[in-house]
Formats: structure tokens, sequence, C-alpha cells
């Protein structure tokens, strides 16, 4: 297996709007797009992406979603699985019926396969599924796995005990706090708001709680990170929504167009300085209807130590 990190997408079949996520989720808008058209513009979104962490050196795993049952959000894997690198593997409880479907073991079979991937420990929390309590990956859960600390945005989707159970399981530190949009509702991703990089994090300290701000910001520069500060409008075009990556020889930071085009240069000039080059794909139909941008397609899938 690759020495570096690799990345594991699912292709879309019938991505499309989904009005039941569509109740947490404010980033999503419906469309007047033909269902074939949307599901077409998404795949074509999606291999320019992977076509784009293929050409940085990003290895990767491409799983193709299956036709039936129609799952519109199956884009959006990070959500239901996540990989570690001592081996766990966890599966997460969504809150949305219709997206439970995209848990599929040929799905982790693809970051088998072709990231290599050893799976020594499952943890599968989807029972809680039954129990209302939910924890939807690592679009809940933002984490250093360099520190293990699990940054979670309390909402219908991440419930805090939950996210306590997980760090316990896992032996992370939970850091939990409190975000919402301005017409005051609960930010429904920890992921569209916080992302970390080696050497820089940016954060919506806008959306976060007034007492809960300055907190959080400390937190992140106790870590060792420049805070890059992102405004609301920025948000609304998925700055929030990053994902740093190594690859050989320094670090890229995916993101969407429209992500970077609404960061301002001197913001640009601080990722530079952080050694976090933009990677930068263009997903405005994947963002539009699915409400979700780059990172949200994006599981990683850790390197492992060899067991020889």
């Amino acid at each position: 297996m690759s020495l570096l990190p690799g990345l594991l997408l699912v292709e879309p079949a019938a991505f499309g709007f989904n009005a039941e996520t569509a109740a947490t989720n404010r980033f999503q808008s419906a469309t007047e797009l033909a269902p074939e058209v949307a599901a077409a513009r998404a795949r074509a979104e999606f291999a320019a992406l992977a076509a784009a962490l293929r050409g940085a050196g990003v290895p990767l795993a491409i799983a193709t979603d299956s036709a039936t049952p129609v799952k519109p959000d199956a884009v959006f894997p990070n959500n239901w699985v996540s990989f570690h690198e001592d081996g766990t593997l966890v599966l997460y409880p969504l809150r949305d019926p219709s997206r439970r479907a995209e848990r599929r073991e040929a799905v982790i079979e693809a970051a088998r396969q072709q990231l290599g991937f050893r799976e020594t420990r499952r943890i599968d929390l989807s029972a809680e599924e039954g129990h209302g309590r939910f924890l939807e990956g690592t679009g809940s859960l933002v984490l250093d796995r360099r520190a293990r600390v699990a940054y979670a945005c309390r909402s219908a989707r991440t419930d805090e005990s939950l996210v306590r159970e997980w760090a316990r399981l896992m032996d992370y530190e939970p850091y939990l706090f409190d975000a919402a949009t301005a017409d005051g509702t609960p930010v429904y991703h920890t992921n569209v708001l916080l992302w970390l990089g080696e050497r820089i994090a940016g954060v919506g300290l806008e959306w976060v709680t007034p007492a809960q701000r300055a907190p959080l910001q400390r937190r992140l520069m106790d870590s060792g990170r420049d805070v890059l500060a992102l405004d609301a409008a920025q948000l609304r075009h998925f700055a929030g929504n990053m994902l740093e990556v190594p690859v050989a020889g320094g670090l890229r930071l995916v993101a969407s167009a429209a992500a970077a085009e609404s960061l301002r240069p001197e913001q640009l000039q601080r990722l530079v300085a952080a050694g976090s080059q933009p990677l930068i794909a263009a997903v405005p139909t994947i963002e539009r209807l699915g409400g979700g941008s780059v990172r949200c397609m994006l599981a990683e899938v850790p390197a492992q130590r060899s067991s020889q």
C-alpha cells in the first residue's frame, strides 16, 4: 500500500436534490433540472475532481454507486464510514432514512482492494438510528488525528452523547460547540465550517455561538495552527468544507472553485505560507443540490503501518 494516505470516493448513479435532508441542510437548493441531467452533471464534476486528485498524486479508491435503491447522496461517503490508522473502521448512524442504503460493503471493499486498507476492528454505531441518536461520520466530526481531538458542532445530525461515546471508543478528546446560520438553524455538519490542516485551520467563527468563539479560536491556535477566520459569505461558498491532503513533496488543500474564489488574496497568501497549496475542482451541481462540497465527497483512508 502507498505510504501516503488515500481517499475513497463514490461515483454517483442517481444524484439529485433530497427534500428529506434539506430539512436540516440550509446549503441545499431545489432545481428545475431533470433528474438525469443533474446526475450526468454530478458525474462529470466527480470525474473532474478525481482527475485533479490523481494528477496531484493522491492515491484513490473509486467505488461506483449501485443503481438501486436510488441514493441521491451516495457521493458523500464520509458521512457513513471512517477509516483509521490502527485498522479501525467505523460505521455511523444517519439521520435521514433515505441515506441509510449508502452503507455498502462494496464501497468498503474498494478501500481494501484499491488502497490496501486492512480492517482490524469494526465499530458499528448504525443501530443508534433506532434510538434517535445520529452521528454522521467526518461530517459531524472534524478530527485532529495528530492530537486525537474530535471537534463537533451539536445539531440534529450530531448527538452530543454519541460524540462522547465515539471519543471514548476511539481514545479521542471530544470538543463540542454550537453554531447556527443567520436564521438560527443549527449548522448541520461541523465540516462545513471547520477544516484542519497541518499548520493552518479554517473556521467560520461568525456562525459559532458568540461566547464560544474565543475559546474555539484559542484551542485551534494552541494546536499549533494559524487560524483563518471565514466569514458567512465564504461559508456559503463552502470555504469551510476543504480537506488538506499530503502529496509527494508537500500538502494540497482540496477546495471547490466556489470556495477558492471566495477567499481574499491575503487569505490565499496565508495558505501558501502554511505550505497548503489549493487543489481546485468545480462541483457547482453537487454543491447546489447536495448541500455539500469537495470535503464531503472524500473519505480519508490513512496509511497503515506494516504488520511485519
